[in-house]
């Protein structure tokens, strides 16, 4: 079987995790990316060009599955996949998932839920009246950049985020209040299966940086589900983060790929399934099996800068068991790297993901860990 894959920059995602599954299901594996000086054997091609990659393919051989993990490309693979005639995403859902102002306009157009949700091109003017608090974010931004809480002066915010993403388009949309939630789910042809999910801790306002996931498999997935169908989300794994308001859930933003920040190991380490694998197959055509419930407790801890300056210490890549508590250490930075805080996603350290019979044993592991092996910056 020949899968192509379409990558941006490497991820631990693709390296751990998809390249290890799709060689155990017995594929040749071809990566189309435009920097292939990063991936080792890649072909080079203008991923984010659907002609460019369809054409590449068809040099290359035909292919059995065209598959990406990047928020980015999903829209032009998905376009690919259907050259082709093969099993791939909507690529109406793909765009509705990462375009936010499309999304909130699906969903209300459904009937799903109403969210207040204004789009701001390069040009256009700041609304004088909105109900504060209000949120601004890039309309297709990643990893929380430029996403802000705002009470008063929205003008000022939208100023700010525009001086640093230049020509881009913004939304503002309702402030929603309350736990923030996510849901996991992996579509084939028989339908969208529920993994779990998770309960997120942010940090403080009026920044929206992801501090840790706890796992949380049981909320109200009929409503976000509801709202999947309504975007046409279907095969594949999809990544919903939403808020369980005082009105009721309501959707944030939906991902249309697997869970990142090594949340998706720690997915696959509490399910006990191959889950790398059973999304491969999925885009292989087949029918992938009904996760078992989850026997153990589980969490991913971002550690995150608090301050500017230079890594003076930092623990390695290391696992380590205690207690019947089994603790990863994945760090994202390097002594010596200087770090300069950006409140987003980007000023995350490193990832400890621990997994255990209950959440106190767990909670122990995590801070016996980080107070005997902390990072240093000075």
């Amino acid at each position: 079987m020949r899968l192509y894959l379409t990558a941006l920059k490497p991820t631990d995602a693709v390296t751990d995790g998809f390249l290890p599954a799709a060689r155990a299901l017995g594929c040749e594996v071809t990566i189309l990316t435009d920097r292939p000086e990063q991936h080792p054997g890649a072909v080079a091609c203008d991923v984010r060009d659907p002609r460019a990659v369809i054409d590449a393919i068809e040099h290359l051989g035909r292919p059995d599955a065209i598959f990406s993990n990047s928020d980015h490309l999903q829209v032009e693979t998905a376009l690919a996949a259907a050259y082709f005639g093969l099993p791939g995403k909507d690529w109406r859902a793909c765009a509705a998932a990462k375009n936010k102002f499309l999304m909130r306009r699906r969903l209300q157009e459904a009937g799903v839920e109403q969210v207040l949700s204004v789009r701001l091109g390069p040009g256009d003017r700041v609304p004088e009246r909105v109900p504060y608090p209000v949120v601004v974010k890039p309309r297709e931004g990643v990893a929380s950049e430029d996403v802000l809480f705002v009470e008063r002066d929205l003008g000022r915010a939208v100023d700010l985020v525009r001086k640093r993403r230049p020509g881009e388009a913004l939304v503002v949309e309702e402030y929603l209040d309350g736990p923030l939630r996510t849901l996991e789910t992996l579509g084939d042809d028989g339908g969208l299966r529920v993994l779990g999910g998770f309960a997120t801790t942010l940090g403080p306002l009026p920044y929206f940086v992801e501090e840790r996931l706890d796992w949380a498999p049981d909320g109200p997935h009929e409503h976000v589900l509801g709202a999947l169908r309504a975007l046409g989300v279907g095969l594949g794994a999809c990544h919903t983060e939403y808020v369980v308001t005082a009105g009721g859930p309501r959707i944030v933003e939906v991902n249309y790929r697997v869970i990142g920040d090594h949340c998706d190991f720690l997915l696959a380490d509490l399910l006990g399934v191959p889950l790398f694998e059973w999304i491969l197959r999925a885009h292989l055509g087949e029918r992938v099996p009904d996760p078992p419930p989850a026997t153990a407790y589980g969490c991913a801890v971002s550690l995150v800068a608090d301050r500017p300056g230079t890594i003076k210490e930092a623990p390695g890549h290391e696992s380590v068991e205690r207690d019947g508590v089994r603790l990863w250490h994945r760090p994202l930075r390097a002594v010596g790297d200087v770090v300069s805080l950006t409140h987003t996603n980007r000023d995350y350290l490193a990832v400890v993901r621990a997994t255990g019979p209950d959440r106190a044993r767990v909670d122990a592991a995590v801070t016996a860990y980080r107070t005997a092996r902390p990072w240093v910056i000075e």
